[in-house]
């Protein structure tokens, strides 16, 4: 049913009238928001910097960019919505499903990009330009570089460690190469590990969902899967051990290791990977991990520093 912008009547979507405002919610992907979470990680290692202040920025750093992000996801479905269709689980998204009219998600979209711009500038200047070079980044993404094999899953990772960027700008903290260098690791070892799902997920048909699918095999995301994951463990070990505070930081790498193990099984045993975040959300022994390593991060600062 066309629904125009100032149309107010419920829209019919998978047998259930559902209303205009929550299927503009549904279109920005709250359930993936929890990548933008990444943004605290300047504010958990810099915890004696923790206040009011510094908290509520944070707080809105994570907002806006899960916002700047929800308009990137519009670009990206409305683009997309015809190979959605042939997915098994995007093609129940508003736009793809047809119950969200492409001409509103742009339009609601343009207006929550440019409000969360106007907000990230009264923040920091830093923090506007680094939200539009995201925005950039993930518009030439969702249009080019996906198609790219091996750049998208690097433009993947670009995401997140410009995310990791924007947790020291908003509390204005410096940010280590070994910090960045560990965000950027587990960035690709996450976006492989999507990819890989992705492909045994659509099999023989991955070209008429994602044509970059059909340029990548099991045995070579696997070979980089070993790479990244054998640097990752690396680059946080002497993360800890360099980073400039406390060493007793070491005691969280069996919880990273553990972490990482436990990721791998899902992938290759249960079959799971294609969207880490929901992962993380329903993996109980995964979620109590990463739990467990933030209240480790925090008392191992508070008191053993």
């Amino acid at each position: 049913m066309a629904v125009g912008i100032d149309d107010k009547r419920p829209i019919r979507s998978g047998g259930l009238r559902t209303s205009l405002p929550v299927l503009l919610l549904r279109q920005l992907r709250p359930k993936q928001w929890t990548k933008n979470l990444l943004v605290f990680a300047a504010l958990l290692f810099s915890f004696e910097r923790i206040a009011i202040e510094t908290a509520a920025a944070s707080v809105a750093g994570f907002l806006l960019f899960s916002f700047v992000a929800g308009c990137v996801y519009i670009i990206n479905d409305v683009a997309d919505r015809e190979a959605d269709r042939h997915h098994p689980t995007k093609r129940e998204r508003p736009i793809a499903s047809g119950a969200l009219q492409p001409g509103v998600a742009l339009a609601f979209g343009a207006l929550l990009l440019a409000g969360s711009l106007v907000a990230a500038y009264l923040i920091n200047p830093l923090f506007l330009v680094l939200l539009i070079g995201y925005f950039a980044l993930n518009v030439a993404y969702s249009f080019k570089l996906k198609h790219m094999v091996i750049i998208d899953i690097m433009t993947i990772a670009a995401g997140f460690v410009l995310r990791a960027i924007a947790g020291g700008l908003v509390i204005h903290v410096p940010f280590t190469p070994w910090f960045l260098l560990c965000t950027l690791l587990l960035s690709l070892f996450l976006a492989i590990g999507k990819r890989r799902q992705e492909l045994v997920l659509l099999g023989r048909g991955v070209g008429s969902h994602r044509e970059v699918l059909a340029h990548y095999s099991l045995p070579l995301l696997d070979q980089l899967t070993s790479i990244v994951t054998t640097a990752t463990i690396m680059a946080y070990s002497l993360f800890t051990f360099t980073s400039g505070r406390t060493i007793h930081l070491m005691w969280t790498i069996p919880l990273v290791l553990y972490g990482i193990f436990r990721y791998l099984y899902l992938i290759h045993i249960e079959g799971k990977g294609g969207a880490p975040d929901k992962v993380l959300l329903e993996d109980k022994p995964l979620l109590a991990t990463v739990v467990l390593y933030v209240i480790s991060v925090v008392c191992i600062l508070a008191w053993l520093e």
